[in-house]
């Protein structure tokens, strides 16, 4: 029987067993752009606590706390093995190694899980890419965030720049206190200085040249240092090819993303959709919006599966920037009125957009928008008639495989707690999490319930997208077999 002493005993021993870990997950991800996850969830620059936490996470797909007397001998192999650029999801490897039950050894069956990366150190996606972001607002600076949080060695997409009007003579003190607090998504994690005579904001390390413009076509990035740059224009002012074009006029300039749908044409890329489909070629695309990159891949899971004849998108939204915060003037209907007072009844793209990512969806949605006074996480509500019939036992079990087994595990996600709102989704890195507990199913109608951070989540989108631009994109590891997995889970779960 577990006493007060024999509980704390346990708890010290896996704190040390963590805190033993981190230095090596950091070796990993410095010296060779490793980043390690447990079912998703990165392990760099975490604490201890949130070690523990991420191994207590892992009931959610085994129905077993993962255990660090397990994953401990896995990370410290890993770190043998010379690897080259990947992520490589321990809790999935763990769980495939005590499947084959061969007896092989932890080193030789990592080898042969990572072949691919294995004994290649320096090579592969270790390159680096130039960044420079237009704008430092919502998403410029989230998108900053997750830049220095993934900045490691040095590799990948490097944060060079930001690109602003002047606001003030303490413009730059004001901006980086922006960046350092947050009401929404709390304090950054880490150092921030500021360097008044070069214009610079340092984050961890990571020195970010502020720039003053309002003409992107003459920016001069080569006097900084910067060649071939991605820009990422999170303004939002300029959705067209000849609007944003103009940044390709800048010398040092390269590529450029839009952080919003792109009209005239544009690629709309949602990652994990479709973005094979940009090349060499594609020196403008688009992010889409947060709503569209929520809804596509779980439609696309959807229409695989079932076929989708029609539907509807209702989305409850949380205001925006663009609404005012008391009534008055604004172009748009409503949006006059204060957000922090309404709900606002206004218009999306978000349906139509879907079908620039699959065009198999083409004039089979529609959609509307309600605004709401909450600042961030919103939610969908797909309304959809079927070709084939489910139950929602059936649909819910699909989904939660799709979430943790397909190519679309990093889009979405699965939750069926009962006490479950929307500020515990404040941070989430999946575009999209299925609400199991409020699905309703009957024969061929469907209604899916959707959280999402559209800032956060929105974001990590926007990064996966400027990797695979840039070039850099990490292999994951083990590569995704969902029969094989589904399988293992159902024998683990005793379904």
């Amino acid at each position: 029987m577990l006493t007060s002493d024999t509980c704390l005993a346990e708890w010290m021993g896996r704190e040390a067993l963590a805190e033993a870990m981190i230095p090596v997950i950091g070796r990993l991800y410095r010296e060779n752009n490793v980043v390690t996850t447990i079912h998703g969830r990165s392990l760099v620059n975490q604490s201890t606590t949130s070690i523990l936490k991420a191994h207590r996470f892992a009931r959610r797909i085994s129905k077993e706390e993962l255990l660090l007397e397990e994953t401990a001998p896995l990370v410290n192999a890993l770190a043998q093995l010379q690897l080259g650029p990947a992520t490589v999801d321990i809790a999935r490897l763990n769980q495939k190694f005590k499947d084959k039950r061969t007896g092989t050894s932890v080193e030789k069956f990592l080898r042969a899980e990572l072949a691919g990366v294995a004994g290649r150190r320096g090579g592969g996606a270790g390159g680096s890419t130039d960044v420079v972001l237009y704008g430092f607002g919502r998403i410029g600076r989230l998108l900053t965030r997750l830049l220095v949080e993934q900045a490691g060695g040095g590799h990948g997409l490097r944060l060079r720049a930001v690109v602003v009007r002047k606001g003030a003579e303490n413009d730059l003190t004001k901006r980086a206190s922006l960046l350092r607090r947050d009401s929404v998504h709390g304090p950054f994690e880490g150092s921030i200085k500021v360097d008044h005579e070069a214009k610079t904001i340092t984050a961890n390390g990571v020195r970010i040249q502020v720039i003053y413009s309002d003409n992107p076509a003459t920016v001069d990035y080569t006097a900084y240092g910067i060649r071939d740059a991605l820009i990422v224009d999170n303004t939002g002012r300029w959705r067209d090819p000849e609007g944003l074009s103009q940044h390709l006029l800048s010398q040092g300039a390269a590529r450029v993303l839009l952080t919003a749908p792109g009209k005239g044409g544009l690629k709309n890329i949602v990652h994990g959709i479709n973005h094979r489909d940009v090349n060499n070629d594609d020196t403008i695309v688009t992010a889409a919006s947060c709503t569209t990159n929520a809804i596509t891949p779980i439609l696309q899971a959807i229409n695989d599966k079932y076929g989708i004849v029609h539907g509807h998108v209702e989305t409850v939204h949380s205001f925006t920037n663009d609404q005012n915060l008391i009534d008055n003037f604004h172009q748009g209907n409503r949006r006059g009125r204060s957000a922090a007072l309404n709900m606002v009844i206004t218009e999306t793209g978000a349906a139509r957009a879907v079908a620039k990512a699959l065009p198999e969806l083409q004039g089979k949605l529609t959609g509307s928008a309600i605004r709401v006074p909450t600042p961030d996480v919103s939610m969908a509500i797909l309304n959809l008639n079927l070709e084939r019939g489910t139950t929602k036992d059936d649909v819910n079990t699909y989904l939660r495989g799709m979430a943790l087994h397909s190519d679309l595990r990093q889009q979405i996600d699965y939750i069926d707690s009962p006490d479950v709102v929307s500020t515990d989704f404040v941070g989430s890195r999946h575009t999209g999490i299925v609400d199991g507990l409020a699905t309703i199913s009957n024969g061929k109608n469907l209604v899916l319930y959707v959280w999402y951070d559209n800032e956060f989540g929105y974001s990590c989108q926007v990064i996966r997208v400027m990797e695979v631009m840039a070039g850099v994109h990490r292999p994951s590891y083990p590569v995704a077999n969902m029969v094989e997995e589904a399988l293992s889970v159902l024998a683990a779960t005793g379904s």
